[in-house]
């Protein structure tokens, strides 16, 4: 059954006065995804807090709950009765995912050896976006799939009487794959192993060593990283504290940036390296960012984020950096058009692949609002105006289109912040899939942000 249609719920950003005050953003989505799926395997009891309670998040935690796991929430905490390793249930009826392509791929990999049928569903834009590079590696393992043409959802999948181990070197820098077939490996006997030629965020293993699975991560000299998993091991349930995602914290962040005046410190956000790229291409821009109590808590490195106002200049970020980064090169971009000089930013095929194809979904964006901008098969170039003059809707009629993408969404509306005219987004609801409460938290430091 198709989803059902929801109303578009338009909204603008206008010019605004400095930002100031303290911020706590909602927790790390890519960890409350695997820690949810952990937890719900795992034997006994796993305590999460600081969960994202986005909806793609939630849709995990749905999906979970249909498989065995009981889940409840207790105060700010969620309490998870997780089933055992190997030990899910067959589903009763399909898996939906909304929009959520971490949460519906890596669930692939997690149910890829049970000898039993689960069909992934998903919203529009997941069900228009390819899941062929998770599937590949599954097929190799012996699971039936069956898919719409492309690879794409609704996807139906029956693992094997026998799984067999694999070892994948992953052809891109992709997590999610990575994190699929480990996933899959946990319910396979014998060694799964995965090679990735360009190290990508690492929490699928952080998490797996945190709840007892035998995994070991072996760097080379040319800095591919090999991934070896015991399957079968018993997973125990833990206490999990979710720091702040970094990737919606970029979007107070740069706001902060870009609007004259602004002071802002953003707590407990997640500085796990291979997720830092954004801070790094901002502080090599000029961005006046500052790192208070850096810490480690629950495995993963956190610390305080105090920022001001900056001059940018514009750089070319390499495409190296990519992985480090990819989802947020859209606020990059609005950080870019405000930098004095151009900023080319290389490496972004993955971008065609997300939410939307968002390389295409900004460059148009960045054009309706006044932006000197061109785009290229895997890279964008942006230059920049720092004074903001003539930014922002180019005519009355100049709506930026979200095509059902929540980072495109927030991307415009940080934009409008700083534009001499007003930005328009077509679309805020999306939204609420990764940031809930975005527009008030905005608001409640200044930010002109309202729906139409």
């Amino acid at each position: 059954m198709a989803p059902a249609t929801v109303p578009l719920r338009p909204a603008k950003a206008t010019k605004s006065p400095a930002l100031k005050g303290d911020l706590a953003v909602p927790g790390d989505k890519s960890i409350s995804h695997r820690a949810l799926m952990l937890g719900g395997l795992a034997a006994g009891e796993t305590r999460i807090t600081g969960l994202l309670e986005g909806e793609d998040v939630l849709n995990t935690g749905r999906a979970m709950q249909a498989m065995g796991a009981a889940i409840r929430k207790d105060g700010d905490s969620f309490i998870i009765d997780g089933t055992g390793n190997g030990c899910l249930l067959a589903p009763e009826a399909s898996l939906d995912f909304g929009n959520s392509g971490t949460g519906c791929r890596l669930i692939m990999g997690l149910v890829a050896p049970y000898d039993f049928e689960t069909v992934f569903t998903g919203d529009a834009s997941l069900s228009s976006r390819p899941m062929g590079r998770v599937l590949e590696p599954l097929r190799l393992m012996g699971v039936q799939v069956s898919a719409e043409a492309g690879d794409r959802l609704p996807v139906s999948l029956r693992g094997p009487r026998a799984p067999a181990p694999i070892s994948y070197r992953v052809p891109m820098a992709s997590a999610q794959v990575k994190s699929a077939v480990l996933l899959a490996g946990l319910n396979t006997p014998g060694l799964t192993t995965v090679i990735e030629p360009l190290p990508t965020r690492d929490h699928t293993e952080n998490m797996l060593r945190g709840f007892g699975a035998a995994i070991e991560v072996e760097t080379g000299a040319d800095g591919a990283r090999t991934i070896r998993l015991e399957g079968r091991g018993r997973l125990t349930g833990q206490a999990l504290d979710v720091p702040g995602d970094p990737s919606s914290a970029a979007f107070p962040l740069v706001a902060a940036l870009i609007v004259p005046g602004s002071d802002l410190t953003l707590r407990n956000v997640l500085m796990n390296p291979t997720r830092t790229g954004l801070i790094l291409t901002l502080q090599e821009m000029g961005a006046d960012i500052e790192i208070l109590d850096p810490r480690t808590a629950g495995g993963e490195q956190v610390a305080d984020l105090r920022v001001r106002a900056s001059e940018l200049s514009g750089v070319h970020v390499p495409a190296g950096r990519a992985a480090s980064m990819i989802d947020e090169y859209p606020v990059l971009a609005v950080a870019a058009s405000f930098a004095r000089g151009e900023t080319v930013m290389r490496g972004l095929s993955e971008l065609r692949v997300k939410e939307s194809d968002r390389l295409a979904a900004m460059a148009r964006g960045l054009a309706l609002n006044g932006v000197d901008c061109s785009e290229g098969d895997d890279w964008l170039s942006v230059r920049g105006r720092p004074d903001g003059k003539g930014l922002g809707a180019v005519s009355p009629e100049a709506v930026v289109a979200t095509r059902l993408d929540h980072r495109i969404a927030m991307s415009f509306l940080v934009m409008g912040l700083a534009c001499e005219n007003p930005v328009r987004i077509d679309d805020c609801a999306i939204i609420g899939t990764s940031f809930p409460g975005f527009m008030a938290m905005m608001n409640g430091i200044g930010a002109e942000m309202a729906e139409q």
